[in-house]
C-alpha cells in the first residue's frame, strides 16, 4: 500500500436546487468567501488556477486545478490537481429531498517530503484534518445558500 495515496469521499446535503447548488462550486475563485480553509484561489487562465488551503494542522497546500470535466447537466465537476498534491477532484451535484446532494470526491497522492515521511504515524492526524476541513465548507456553503 503507497501511505502517501488518499482516497476521500464526503457527501453534503445542503438546502438548495441542485442548479444553484452547482453555480456555487463550479465559481471557485469565491471558495474563500465561504469555506474558511480556502485562504486563497488565484485563476491562471480560463480553465485552471491555483488554490492555497490550510486547516488545522500548521501549514499549507499549494496546489494548480485544472479543468477535466464540466458536465452541467450530469452535475460533475472535475479537475486535475498538481503541486503539493496530486491526482483530481471531482463534484457530483444532483436532486436530494427538498434540496441537493452534493458528493466530494477526491484521490491523491502527497507530494510534500515532510508530508511523505509522516505518511504512516500521521495518517489518522491528516485524515481527520480533511474531515474537519470538509465538515467546514459545508456549513459555510449551507450558510451562504440559505442566505440568498
Amino acid at each position: 500500500m503507497d501511505w502517501s495515496r488518499y482516497r476521500f469521499v464526503s457527501v453534503w446535503d445542503l438546502p438548495a436546487s441542485p442548479g444553484t447548488v452547482y453555480a456555487h462550486l463550479e465559481r471557485v475563485e469565491h471558495y474563500p468567501q465561504w469555506w474558511p480553509q480556502v485562504r486563497e484561489v488565484t485563476s491562471v487562465d480560463d480553465t485552471s488556477g491555483t488554490a492555497r488551503i490550510r486547516s488545522l494542522l500548521p501549514y499549507d497546500l499549494v496546489m494548480t486545478m485544472r479543468a477535466h470535466r464540466r458536465d452541467v447537466p450530469g452535475g460533475v465537476l472535475e479537475v486535475t490537481l498538481t503541486g503539493d498534491l496530486e491526482g483530481w477532484a471531482r463534484w457530483t451535484v444532483g436532486p436530494h429531498g427538498a434540496g441537493s446532494r452534493a458528493t466530494y470526491e477526491q484521490e491523491v497522492v502527497v507530494c510534500r517530503p515532510f508530508m511523505r515521511v509522516l505518511a504512516v504515524p500521521g495518517r489518522a492526524v491528516f485524515r481527520a484534518n480533511h474531515a474537519l476541513m470538509m465538515r467546514a465548507g459545508r456549513h459555510g456553503l449551507a450558510a451562504r445558500l440559505e442566505a440568498v
